[in-house]
């Protein structure tokens, strides 16, 4: 549970960091990979999702963002879309609220049912994404892309340190 501004900032920024990495790394290609033929929810869904959740969290506690429309078939808006989301979403939050207010601690009813603090949103919207962003480096993987290491080398990056490190 985030207890201050900053540090919700902090741990945002270096989320949303991550995820970047992972959607800049779509191809218009690799969206329509589906869970499976039982869960038709594709990949270019999913990362849809994850983009517009950020305004539907930061909403929900009251500050105003707008929810991207979706593009069809095209990883590059759905990164940008995201890029634009999380930067609206920090300098709102920002050029708003203050520790001295105490607003994190404030009880809300996450989607109307869900009884949380201001900081538990927040905190649930970071979960969420890394959540989702591990499903979508799974289905990259199955649309034959390499998923960029998130919080450490992926298969591809720790062979090509092995190599380095033997051609050393």
């Amino acid at each position: 549970m985030y207890t201050t501004i900053n540090g919700f900032l902090n741990d945002w920024k270096q989320e949303a960091s991550l995820t970047l990495q992972v959607l800049d790394k779509l191809t218009d290609a690799s969206l329509s990979q589906a869970v499976s033929d039982a869960q038709p929810r594709t990949l270019g869904e999913i990362a849809w999702h994850v983009t517009q959740s950020v305004g539907v969290f930061f909403n929900q506690i009251g500050l105003q963002q707008e929810i991207p429309t979706p593009v069809a078939g095209s990883a590059s808006a759905i990164a940008e879309a995201y890029r634009r989301a999380s930067e609206s979403a920090i300098t709102e939050l920002s050029a708003n609220w203050t520790d001295k207010d105490d607003q994190l601690q404030e009880p809300i009813k996450l989607f109307g049912f869900i009884d949380t603090t201001v900081g538990g949103v927040l905190n649930t919207l970071v979960r969420h994404q890394i959540h989702h962003r591990a499903q979508i480096t799974i289905l990259m993987r199955q649309a034959g892309l390499a998923a960029p290491g998130v919080y450490g080398p992926n298969e591809e990056e720790t062979a090509a340190m092995k190599a380095a490190r033997s051609q050393s």
